[in-house]
């Protein structure tokens, strides 16, 4: 077998429900979930415990209810997850500066130049483990291989599991010595493969390919013929364990966006309007947190039906500002026919590049307006919250209701 290679894919385990039981451990042991509890909303993160009922990510809360009736629901935080993610983060990079998050919850570490300070890169992968489980309370997996895709399977391999009525710890490490690939990949499903979604999996699986061994067999010449040549290539690729990506620490975010699933669908244009203005402004809020601006707006509908559409528009230069993503965005919604009501709407901005670089216009330098009055309202919002002022709009019954990263992100509670 070969050594251990430098490439970690460090993932935390069951992240949003753990960190709830380091705040709440009362609930350490209990069937947990963290998502919305209501007929529209779904799991966003289960604990192991609740598991073992089989309940998972993406399931209808209503339908985890009744696998398990003393099923703990928790809203979530997640703006806590953001801080807790950078403390852990900030204890990869003690090891390395080559540290590529990939969510909040894991991240990609080259440890080839870690070596002569920190030992082999199975020794890296413990010391992590002890450092995260001791200051953060929480529990994390590693997968230790040549390259990213092996490294990320492995570390899936090693998590804990369901057994009979009870979580199994996992190994907590992995590795796939650079000799070993193949008999590490040729069992696994095919399903494994990066790209392989529901449809490209039952069309696999009319070609005879069930295992990575059997999607190896296939020729290049027939993969690239049923699936195109970039997916063809990929799949010839990844069964074959080959990935020459590198770790990038500068990775950056693609895109900043905010989207929420509606307890009764949206059939008044007043109420569309009221939450268009409540999502851009949450947008613009985070956009100018992570000082970026962005080019091309994107708009979500699902209908009740849900059938799902997306409308984009390119601006010229790329904005920050609420005012300008709004009139996009209403310009967008304004061209989709909303009679038969809206199950869930979103809005983000990619195309995102640093806030500080922007051509200035000569209506900027004639009337700087919104920009100043935008820039005058996140001071206030800075210094008395998010509820203090925002558009007025958004002013219901119960006040200013200001959309924070997170919420109704796994639908609504009634």
């Amino acid at each position: 077998m070969g050594e251990p290679t430098p490439i970690l894919h460090v993932d935390m385990d069951a992240f949003f429900v753990s960190v709830e039981v380091v705040r709440r451990p009362e609930l350490r042991g209990l069937p947990v979930v963290v998502g919305g509890e209501g007929a529209r909303s779904v799991v966003a993160a289960a604990s192991y415990e609740a598991r073992v009922y089989g309940i998972h990510s993406a399931m209808p809360s209503t339908r985890a209810r009744r696998l398990c009736p003393d099923l703990v629901f928790l809203p979530g935080d997640h703006r806590h997850y953001g801080e807790v993610s950078r403390r852990v983060m900030a204890i990869f990079r003690r090891y390395t500066p080559l540290v590529e998050p990939l969510s909040l919850d894991e991240a990609f570490l080259d440890v080839s130049g870690a070596g002569r300070l920190h030992g082999p890169p199975t020794r890296v992968a413990d010391a992590i483990r002890r450092d995260v489980e001791e200051e953060e309370g929480l529990g994390c997996s590693v997968g230790i291989a040549a390259n990213k895709f092996l490294a990320k399977l492995a570390s899936a391999q090693a998590k804990p599991t369901v057994g009979s009525g009870a979580p199994v710890p996992g190994s907590g490490v992995l590795v796939v010595p650079a000799d070993g690939a193949r008999e590490f990949l040729d069992p696994l499903p095919v399903g494994a493969i990066w790209g392989v979604g529901p449809r490209t999996l039952e069309r696999l699986q009319r070609l005879g390919v069930q295992t990575v061994g059997e999607l190896r067999a296939v020729p290049e010449a027939t993969l690239v013929s049923s699936f195109g040549r970039a997916a063809g290539a990929q799949f010839w690729r990844l069964s074959r364990g080959l990935d020459g990506r590198r770790v990038d620490p500068d990775q950056s975010v693609r895109s900043i966006g905010h989207e929420e699933t509606f307890a009764r669908d949206l059939t008044q244009p007043d109420d569309v309007r009221r939450e268009l203005v409540r999502m851009v402004d949450a947008v613009g809020r985070r956009l100018r947190e992570a000082g970026v601006a962005g080019r091309t707006v994107t708009l979500k509908v699902r209908f009740p039906d849900f059938t799902t559409i997306t409308r984009s528009q390119t601006l010229p230069e790329a904005t920050d500002l609420v005012v300008e993503i709004l009139e996009v965005a209403t310009d967008l919604i304004a061209a989709v026919d909303t009679l038969p009501g809206i199950r869930l709407l979103g809005v983000s901005l990619s195309g995102l590049r640093d806030s500080s670089v922007r051509q200035l216009s000569f209506e900027d330098l004639a009337d700087p307006g919104w920009r100043e009055a935008e820039r005058a309202v996140e001071l206030i919002r800075g210094r008395f919250g998010v509820g203090s002022i925002g558009p007025a709009t958004t002013v219901g019954a119960d006040g200013l209701q200001p959309r924070e990263r997170g919420d109704a992100q796994w639908g609504p509670d009634e």
